[in-house]
């Protein structure tokens, strides 16, 4: 019990940190949109008003809005980059003292020696 409700509590986070949350409420958002405007319109027009960007409803309103007000994370600063020290010397590889190609096995399936009985089986099932 608890652990399912802990791996609930996890996937709501990672949901939330991502914010995938705006995603799922503007595909709620185009969906309206698109029913609404297809009592009305044909379908072409349809979509083209619910995906112009010039016909937002109040949910894109909103949901616009609230991404513009929500704060900026600290997770999205540039990530350090590591810098090594130059190489003062070149590495050499050498082959070893013994080398022979090992041979392959031929992996192809062998003709049958005789052709298969005209008609074919039936199945089982027939």
């Amino acid at each position: 019990m608890f652990a399912r409700c802990g791996k609930s509590l996890v996937i709501v986070a990672l949901v939330l940190m991502t914010g995938a949350h705006w995603a799922v409420l503007q595909t709620v958002a185009w969906t309206a949109m698109l029913a609404s405007n297809l009592r009305t319109h044909s379908l072409t027009e349809a979509m083209a008003d619910t995906f112009d960007g010039k016909h937002p409803c109040c949910l894109c309103r909103a949901i616009a809005a609230a991404k513009k007000s929500e704060p900026k994370s600290a997770a999205t600063t540039p990530a350090l980059k590591f810098e090594y020290p130059p190489i003062t010397f070149k590495p050499a590889l050498f082959p070893p003292a013994q080398f022979e190609f090992l041979s392959q096995p031929d992996t192809f399936a062998e003709p049958l020696p005789h052709k298969p009985p005209l008609p074919p089986p039936r199945s089982f099932f027939v």
